[in-house]
């Protein structure tokens, strides 16, 4: 099945026949492909956000490819991973999917099995960068608050009126009025219910007095 805008699957392998076979199999899928013989050259490459996911074996020389997993979990790097592996290791697996991998399969691989897990980690990885995209932009717009527009906006999202929010405060009805307006422009929220939304994304919390 060819992809409408290609994703680049990285394959890391240290098995020279394994990276060739597979790269062909993910150019023929309609996906680019960049192989890589130890994890240590894949963590020599540029980033990529681009849509994408990686193909990794299990053990390798070196760095292994769980050793990868947990590096760039640390750095926050939401990779989606498909593991591959020439032995049939329970522990590995286990400790594979729960630190997040699409799948675990062992070779000899099933094309269909392979391709249809490179969908599901390209599409995770894709939709992981739009949130992360996403609580960027609404971090950016909390920081752009004034302190008091910040006090509001976390009292408004709880569902309190101006009135009780000016008693909360300490300030007068039409004050908030103006603080609100200037938090829904900032915060690029049309509703009240927007705004809850966004507060949910930034989490933010009241801080009731």
């Amino acid at each position: 099945m060819t992809i409408a805008t290609a994703a680049f699957v990285f394959v890391v392998d240290d098995d020279a026949s394994v990276r060739k076979s597979l790269a062909r199999l993910v150019r023929t899928a309609g996906y680019e492909a960049e192989a890589f013989a130890s994890v240590r050259d894949f963590l020599a490459r540029p980033s990529y956000d681009g849509p994408c996911c990686l193909v990794l074996d299990v053990r390798m020389p070196g760095r292994t490819g769980l050793d990868l997993q947990e590096a760039l979990r640390a750095t926050g790097d939401r990779l989606a991973i498909v593991f591959i592996t020439g032995h049939r290791d329970v522990r590995a697996g286990v400790k594979a999917m729960k630190g997040g991998a699409v799948d675990f399969l062992t070779k000899p691989l099933d094309e269909r099995s392979l391709l249809t897990a490179i969908r599901q980690a390209v599409a995770r990885t894709l939709e992981d960068r739009r949130e992360q995209a996403r609580l960027t932009e609404v971090r950016s717009c909390i920081t752009a608050l004034t302190s008091r527009e910040a006090e509001v906006f976390a009292l408004v999202v709880t569902g309190l009126l101006n009135k009780q929010i000016g008693s909360e405060l300490g300030i007068t009805e039409k004050t908030v009025k103006v603080h609100r307006a200037r938090v829904m422009e900032k915060m690029r929220a049309s509703s009240l219910a927007q705004l809850v939304q966004l507060a949910g994304v930034g989490g933010v919390i009241a801080a009731r007095s």
